[in-house]
């Protein structure tokens, strides 16, 4: 099994490498760059992507500059800015000078707010891993029971009646959802039971600890709320259908042959096998969770997180806190998915992924 682990950690290095080269690419063809929102922001002109070509700029140019709305400003300035920046070297070797100091965990400066990529991220990280993990465990918690008794009770009342409420709370979007939450329960035409905004109250350093945690637990639940739905409805079907494959095999035939009880059978014999695909659903789900819900809940609710960090700093072309955060997204996306194989093996010793490799 060292040997299987040792092959997959070294294979996040190319996989990495791959999404930064990719995505490095695709970049030099985006019109506006850094230089351009700087000099927008300089003038007054608001987004640098509507005044901007987005062209190589030639330090020396003058009025002819690429940066249409450099003219007037001294072109010193602009070679300045650009090697204060780096982009006065070609794109290629700017990429490589980039990934050697991503291998030592350097991540540059934000363009925009003087600081370090990896200090930013520090800072947005834990609400991003609020959303995620809470909403995975809540997801969880509440699906694997429900999906078991939807399985043990196929087409009866209450499976059709749950199957009916979980196509509905899967076919709203998440973020139709969290509007629907903020305008019932946060102060918006009904109820104000929940804060619309925030992760802890202005006053939180002032509460007791006791205070402090029901402060936070306070302002999470909707949003935890909103981003788990999705999640809850998929998962609860994946258990199901789960079990209902293994309660047809022939072994639990032969269990119950053996005078076992229903428990037995379905917790002792049944669950452990059932169980695999629904933990080879967890890096998926809490990837879908950490990273795709993660920006329109965070911008809904106010929240200062690490999906809504990329998504102002694309806008603004930050392009450090653009790669840093992709750098660190694909990380942890590439160890989750390891260490559910690693969980495949606590659930089932029978797999052995090196034997299936060689």
């Amino acid at each position: 099994m060292g040997a299987y682990i040792l092959r997959r950690l070294l294979l996040i290095i190319p996989t990495l490498f791959g999404i930064l080269l990719i995505n490095f690419t695709l970049v030099q063809f985006v019109p506006g760059g850094p230089i351009e929102q700087i000099i927008a922001d300089l003038e007054g002109a608001g987004s640098a992507t509507e005044r901007f070509t987005g062209g190589t700029v030639d330090a020396g140019a003058g009025e002819e500059s690429g940066y249409r709305g450099a003219r007037g400003l001294p072109p010193e300035f602009i070679a300045e800015l650009e090697a204060q920046f780096g982009l006065d070297k070609p794109p290629l070797e700017r990429f490589f000078l980039m990934i050697g100091d991503y291998l030592v965990f350097d991540l540059g400066e934000s363009y925009r707010r003087s600081i370090s990529v990896v200090d930013l991220v520090l800072e947005k990280m834990p609400v991003s891993i609020t959303l995620g993990l809470w909403s995975t465990l809540i997801a969880y918690l509440i699906s694997i029971p429900l999906g078991i008794r939807k399985a043990v009770n196929d087409g009866t009342k209450f499976d059709t009646v749950t199957s009916a409420i979980i196509v509905v709370a899967y076919a709203i979007p998440g973020f139709l959802f969290a509007i629907m939450l903020l305008v019932l329960f946060a102060g918006g035409s009904f109820f104000q039971w929940f804060p619309s905004r925030g992760l802890v109250s202005n006053d939180w350093e002032e509460l007791s600890a006791i205070g402090k945690v029901l402060d936070y637990f306070h302002h999470i639940a909707l949003p935890v709320t909103a981003s788990t739905i999705a999640a809850f409805a998929t998962l609860t079907l994946l258990t199901k259908n789960s079990f209902l494959d293994e309660i047809r095999k022939q072994y639990v035939m032969t269990a119950r042959a053996k005078g076992l009880s229903e428990g037995r059978v379905l917790y002792g014999h049944i669950f452990r096998n059932a169980m695999l695909i629904v933990i080879a659903g967890f890096p998926g789900l809490f990837v879908s969770v950490f990273f795709g819900g993660s920006l329109i809940i965070e911008t809904i609710f106010s929240l200062d997180g690490l999906g809504r960090l990329a998504f102002e700093s694309a806008v603004q072309r930050d392009y450090p806190v653009v790669f840093g955060t992709l750098y660190v997204f694909g990380l942890i996306g590439l160890i989750v998915g390891l260490l559910s194989d690693l969980t495949y093996v606590l659930v089932d010793p029978r797999i052995d992924f090196e034997s299936r490799e060689t």
